[in-house]
Parts: C-alpha cells; sequence; structure tokens
C-alpha cells in the first residue's frame, strides 16, 4: 500500500523528517516524492513534537501549543520517510484515509472547549488484528483477510475514539498474531513484510505485536496498541525500549479482535512512558465504574514495598545480570525491600504441553467463529478454509514457515472435551494459585521482578526464531491472565532489555503506579539509533577484526 498525506505544518513537528510538500490538502503518490537517504545515526531522531511523550503531546494539544492536524501530517511524513523509506522499518502496515478529517474535527472541538477528554487528538496506532470502524481492513497480516473491512469498533477503540484519539493506521504483526508455526520468524507477514528493529535493524523486533513495538520506539505516534496471548506485548516493548502493559484479561474487552485464546487474549498499549500507557488503558478499559490509571500513579509507590526477585528467571546473559542488578539497587533506592527467590517450576505434571493444547483448542473454536462473522469479501469462514487457502497461495503464504498450528488447531475437538477441560484447569493453577499467587503469598511479597526477556537475536528467515537463553517469567502471567509491565532498563550493546513487574489478578493500578516509580527513579529508555547490525557499534567492530 502506497500513501502519501503530508504538509507545510509537518515540518516544524518532525525535524528529523525528510521536507513536506507545501499545500496540506495535496496527495502525492510516493514515487514522485522520493525522500533523500538521511544519515542513519543522526537525522533518524526525532525532535520537537514528535521526539515527546505521550502525555506531553496530550498536555500540548489541551494547551494549544501544538494542533492535532500538525501532529498526523508529521507522523505520517516520518512514516513515509523511515517507515516506507531509509531504514524501511515496515511497521505500519495502513494509514487510516480518515485520519487527517479526524484530526481536524478534534482541533475545532477543542477550540471551542468541548474537548472530549485527555486523549483528544492524539494520533495512536493499532496493531492489525483489532478492528475499527475506519475504511481500512484488519488483516492479521493475511492475504485471506485483505478485505476484511468490517466498519466497526472494537471495544477498546471504541473508548479510544470516545476520548477523541485519532486512529492514525494500523500496525505490521507477526501473521495471525504469531500462531501458525513453530518454525514461524517473529514481526513478519504476508502483507507487510519483516518489521525491523529501529534500534539495531537486523535484530529480531519479536512478536506478535512487533509493529506496535517498533512504531512506539521509533515515533511513529504518540503510542501504540498491541495484544497478547503469551509474551506479545511484554516481549516487542522488551526488545524495543518501551513500555508495555498487559492488563488483567478480562480488562479490556476482547471483541472485534483476531483472536488466538479466549482464556489468554488481550490488548494493551505500548509506548515511551508509563503515564502514557496508563492514559491509554483509561480510555480502552471496560467496566461501569471508570478508573482513571493516571491518576493513581505515585512516584513514592516503591516505598516499604516487598519486592519477589526472581533470580530463577533472570537467564544467563551477565550483561542482563548486570542490568538487572542496577535496576534492583533503583528499587532499594527508592526503599523497596528485596526477597530473593532462588527457585520455581510450575506445579503441573505436562505443563508445557497442556498450555499448548489449550491455545489449540480455543483457536479453532474463536477463529472459526470469528471468521464466520467476517464481510463477504472474505473468501475464507473457518480454519479449515483459511488452511485450504494457504496452500493454494503458499508462494505468498508459505514462502518461509508452514502452518503447523493451524493444522494441529484444526485436528482439535470442541471446548467440551475432556482433555482441554483437564488441560486448561492445569495450566491455570500452576500459573494462579500455585504459581503467582503462591510466590506473592509465600515470600510475603507485593509483585514479582525479573528482566523482561532476553536479548534480541538476529532475524532468521533461514531457520526461523532463535532465541538465546530465555529471562524473563512472563508466561506466568500470560496463562494466569495477570497484570504484567515491562519499563526499560537500558541497553546492551545497543540493543534494549526492560524490567518485568508481575502482581495477583486485578492489581493493574498496582503494577503500573510501582513500574512508574522504577521509571522515575531509573529514566533508562534510549533512543533507536537505526543501527545497520552490532558491527555498527565501534566497540563490536574493534573486537571483531584480527589483533
Amino acid at each position: 500500500m502506497k500513501y502519501l498525506m503530508i504538509g507545510a505544518a509537518a515540518a516544524a513537528l518532525c525535524g528529523a523528517c525528510a521536507s513536506v510538500i507545501a499545500e496540506p490538502a495535496q496527495v502525492t503518490p510516493a514515487a514522485e516524492a522520493p525522500v533523500a537517504e538521511p544519515d542513519p545515526i543522526v537525522s533518524l531522531v526525532p525532535s520537537g513534537w514528535l521526539a515527546k511523550s505521550l502525555p506531553e503531546i496530550a498536555d500540548g494539544l489541551q494547551t494549544g501549543q501544538v494542533s492535532s492536524v500538525e501532529l498526523v501530517m508529521a507522523y505520517q511524513a516520518r512514516i513515509e520517510q523511515i517507515d516506507r523509506n531509509g531504514p524501511t522499518l515496515q511497521s505500519v502496515l495502513a494509514l487510516n484515509p480518515a485520519a487527517l478529517d479526524d484530526a481536524m474535527d478534534s482541533d475545532e472541538r477543542r477550540q471551542l472547549g468541548k474537548g472530549w477528554g485527555p486523549l483528544d487528538g492524539v494520533p495512536i496506532l493499532l496493531k492489525d488484528n483489532i478492528e475499527s470502524l475506519d475504511p481500512v481492513a484488519t488483516t492479521a497480516g493475511a492475504l485471506a483477510l485483505k478485505d476484511n473491512v468490517t466498519g466497526r469498533d472494537s471495544p477498546l477503540v471504541a473508548g479510544l475514539r470516545a476520548q477523541g484519539a485519532i486512529i492514525l493506521g494500523k500496525t505490521n504483526l507477526s501473521q495471525w498474531a504469531n500462531f501458525r508455526s513453530n518454525d514461524s520468524m517473529s514481526g513478519w507477514s504476508a502483507l507487510g513484510g519483516q518489521v525491523r528493529n529501529p534500534h539495531m535493524l537486523d535484530r529480531n523486533p519479536c512478536g506478535s505485536s512487533s509493529g506496535s513495538g517498533a512504531a512506539a520506539a521509533a515515533s511513529l505516534a504518540a503510542g501504540t496498541v498491541g495484544t497478547e496471548t503469551n509474551g506479545s506485548v511484554i516481549c516487542p516493548s522488551n526488545v524495543n525500549g518501551i513500555v508495555g502493559f498487559k492488563p488483567t484479561v478480562g480488562l479490556v474487552p476482547q471483541q472485534y479482535i483476531v483472536p488466538i485464546s479466549h482464556s489468554q487474549d488481550t490488548a494493551g498499549p505500548m509506548t515511551k512512558t508509563v503515564r502514557g500507557a496508563a492514559m491509554m488503558l483509561t480510555a480502552m478499559a471496560a467496566g461501569d465504574a471508570p478508573v482513571d490509571y493516571a491518576a493513581g500513579l505515585d512516584a513514592d509507590s516503591l516505598s516499604g514495598t516487598r519486592v519477589g526477585v526472581l533470580r530463577f528467571a533472570q537467564g544467563s546473559n551477565a550483561d542482563v545480570h548486570a542490568r538487572f542488578d542496577a535496576a534492583l539497587a533503583v528499587l532499594e533506592a527508592q526503599g523497596a525491600e528485596l526477597v530473593e527467590i532462588e527457585s520455581f517450576a510450575p506445579d503441573a505434571e505436562n505443563f508445557w504441553g497442556d498450555a499448548l493444547s489449550v491455545l489449540e483448542y480455543e483457536f479453532k473454536h474463536t477463529l472459526d467463529a470469528y471468521l464466520a462473522d467476517t464481510p463477504d469479501s472474505v473468501p475464507t469462514r473457518s480454519l479449515a478454509e483459511l488452511i485450504a487457502f494457504n496452500q493454494a497461495h503458499a508462494d505468498i503464504e508459505l514462502a518461509l514457515f508452514g502452518q503447523d498450528l493451524f493444522e494441529s488447531s484444526d485436528a482439535k475437538g470442541p471446548l467440551t472435551d475432556e482433555a482441554y477441560v483437564n488441560a486448561l484447569a492445569a495450566i491455570q493453577s500452576a500459573s494462579r494459585e500455585n504459581g503467582i499467587d503462591k510466590l506473592l503469598s509465600d515470600h510475603s511479597v507485593s509483585m514479582l521482578v525479573s528482566p523482561s526477556g532476553p536479548v534480541s537475536p538476529r532475524v532468521d528467515p533461514i531457520n526461523g526464531d532463535t532465541w538465546p537463553a530465555w529471562a524473563g517469567a512472563g508466561y506466568l502471567a500470560a496463562i494466569a491472565g495477570y497484570p504484567h509491565i515491562t519499563v526499560p532498563m537500558g541497553d546492551v550493546h545497543g540493543v534494549p532489555i526492560g524490567f518485568s513487574i508481575m502482581g495477583a489478578k486485578d492489581a493493574d493500578a498496582d503494577i503500573l503506579s510501582w513500574g512508574y516509580a522504577y521509571e522515575q527513579a531509573s529514566q533508562m529508555r534510549v533512543e533507536p539509533q537505526y543501527l545497520p547490525n552490532a558491527e555498527a557499534r565501534p566497540e563490536i567492530a574493534a573486537a571483531m577484526k584480527a589483533k
């Protein structure tokens, strides 16, 4: 898809963007407006309003320092410069053609003193498995869904829109939210190609919310929305160096999101700061009694808090250990009391096998229901038909890896099968009352911390994902359906890593506040440098040469 709608007003906001067209209303094909190749280290770093966080942008809109139209045009210009050209991040799959009109409406509302909420005029990108009523397909990155224009907002999008947020477009993702093959390549979709990590372009952006992670880190929107079944908000936030929050399952409605698992699926905000994530969650969350999660943030919330340190989940990388120990020192300096937890294993005979089986059962059930409700323009009405469609279009869909998870899921029976019922009970018990709940209770701690994940490996289209020894225990929060946040804790040779905080069910406000307190005391987010590879780092280049 090619699109460009940029104007002179964008120039003041996007100091790192290429020169822009003089007339805001003009639409020019990308081929007629080539963007000069910028210096990869200096000129791609954003400046002005695009360098700011979501709360700063929201404040600027409310006080009239910047307009929504200016922001939308500046983000569109930056997307054209670095997502479609330059480093070619391929993190944005489609732009919303109604975004500029929506921005104009927002500016008019606020000028009349009739703003809808704190997010009024703030441009947001959605992962492309989340439906919006805009004239943009919801594709999950798949050819079979390229015409899936539903004309309806998922409830979370309706919540964002009710506060006046501007839906800028849709982000690329690991196709079908990374549940098509055990040999998949995170960040790849048939429609969008491979998402690139803006910190180091050959590094894995992680999945499945890879586009949302890369876009947020690269300042292509004020905030993005991702979805998670098991790690798909936390992992891309970790490796792209941003804040990612996975809420308690059910807090954000699952309706009108291309599904995997009703017991684990949730959408979550991905932004540069914890306050930005809290502002987005306030709009996205369901309930008759809205909670202002941003108002509940407390920079002193770590004082007197007992913290369970998951040493068994810190991985094997010495550099990650050093960053993690430094983060723990920040917690202690803020008055937290650290409690070492050296070991843990899920209390279930076949935990990992059952965990996969549950996803396969639920995927077949939920995807069949979703596909049956898509517009007539979608050619597949069931998982079985989708498998056949991919086989018929194997040159596009199966060029890099197969669909073994589709096939194993399609072989499963109904959710009344005893095997499913028993497996679900086993993994939820192992991750809830015998998992997170037990760790919190046995050690008298309020939260559990660890690294959010390992250092990202290179993208490998031959072998698929090839990760180092894992760090983190986010699978517990994912399977339990409990809240989880990752906050930047620096980088290892230019590749970001995050600090993970998990807690009890419905402790979303507490998790956000603890993450905020750590963030405010540490300030460890690093700006992407768009390096081509690790050898572009001087210390790596020197070490790679013969002496």
